[in-house]
């Protein structure tokens, strides 16, 4: 049996827990995106005319609040109705009136999920005796949110939120020691790669998966990162390092890009100037990190496939198909866009990245 190339199907939109079939109907596109590092968005374009219009410009459809508008809880879902899964939950932030030349009326509806107040909110504070996971939780709480955070990392006699959002204040945390942040529901989550689970997927070019490009690279890959600093309570510096091991031990075979890096260009040494540490154990931390962000990075895929919504940022992929040196498990997605528009139907563009080339016969 034959699949259709293109999945004839529409969202689901539900406003206030109900559910409200005249979205779907004018919808004409819709656009959701989220990224390691949190913050799902949602942009979605309504004709604005049609059934249900009673006059002229004034009269316009969903302007006046009866199926959305500022304020409202929007949850959204995508796919067939065997696989229909929610892609969207959050709150509606902005609403936009196009009105264009010799076109139809449109209504934009810009949406974001429980990380919003976190963005709104900008401070200047200090942390006591704390972890990053800690720091997570507190901020979670001041908004009303639930909190996993379990991203392991070292304790800090002090740190400073400097006229951040509380958002960016956390994502700089998060990059720290490669935790990834990501909001469910009323739930923000601070955690390590991999916690997110989901069904591992797997996408087969000339299927499924629809377009793909795939490149190693070794311009930012780095066979050694250092961090130093100095422990005033020891009186003493601190020179802490990471080497290709750190990335080995989240691979499945294959060749890492600073083992490559060494053996093709030399040894490269990466030393990190943006902070400075005030104990070991946080240069240790920060240089695993680091090491880490740039391996993982080796191998990145940007891909579409017909529409996958079980396709999540965080999640475990096997790519077919897609040459002898890229075949195989070992993808974790980075980002996620799904969209919908009447003529492609749904679509799910996603970048992932491997640390890791696999060996090539010859």
């Amino acid at each position: 049996m034959t699949e259709p190339v293109v999945a004839a199907v529409s969202p689901v939109f539900e406003v206030g827990g109900a559910l409200v079939r005249d979205l779907a109907r004018d919808c004409v596109h819709l656009d959701v995106a989220e990224g390691t590092e949190g913050l799902r968005t949602l942009r979605a374009h309504f004709l604005a005319v049609g059934a249900g219009a009673k006059g002229p410009q004034d009269r316009l459809l969903h302007l006046d609040g009866s199926t959305i508008g500022l304020g409202s809880a929007l949850k959204v879902a995508l796919g067939p109705a065997d696989r229909l899964r929610h892609v969207f939950d959050g709150v509606v932030s902005a609403v936009e009136l196009v009105l264009g030349d010799g076109e139809p009326p449109q209504v934009l509806v810009h949406a974001e999920d429980a990380l919003m107040r976190l963005r709104m909110t900008r401070r200047v504070r200090t942390y006591r005796e704390t972890t990053d996971a800690a720091l997570a939780e507190a901020v979670a709480a001041e908004h009303g949110l639930g909190a996993e955070a379990d991203a392991p990392g070292p304790r800090y006699d002090l740190v400073h939120q400097l006229n951040q959002s509380d958002l960016a204040f956390l994502r700089e945390r998060a990059r720290l020691i490669q935790a990834e942040l990501w909001a469910s529901g009323r739930t923000l989550h601070f955690r390590p790669r991999g916690s997110r689970g989901g069904t591992p997927q797997t996408l087969v070019y000339g299927s499924e998966l629809l377009s793909v490009r795939l490149v190693a690279d070794l311009a930012h890959q780095r066979s050694e990162t250092v961090v130093t600093g100095y422990d005033a309570e020891r009186g003493a510096g601190i020179d802490e390092r990471a080497g290709p091991e750190v990335v080995e031990a989240e691979t499945t075979g294959g060749r890492t890009g600073a083992r490559l890096l060494t053996q093709t260009l030399g040894p490269a040494t990466s030393l990190r100037i943006r902070e400075s540490a005030l104990t070991a154990e946080e240069a240790r931390a920060w240089a695993r990190a680091e090491m880490l962000r740039r391996g993982r990075r080796f191998v990145s895929v940007a891909g579409t496939t017909h529409g996958s919504p079980d396709l999540v940022v965080g999640g475990r992929l096997t790519l077919r198909s897609v040459g002898a040196p890229f075949e195989g498990e070992g993808y974790h997605v980075t980002r996620i866009r799904h969209t919908f528009d009447p003529e492609h139907g749904f679509r799910t563009r996603f970048d992932a990245e491997r640390p890791s080339l696999n060996e090539v016969v010859r």
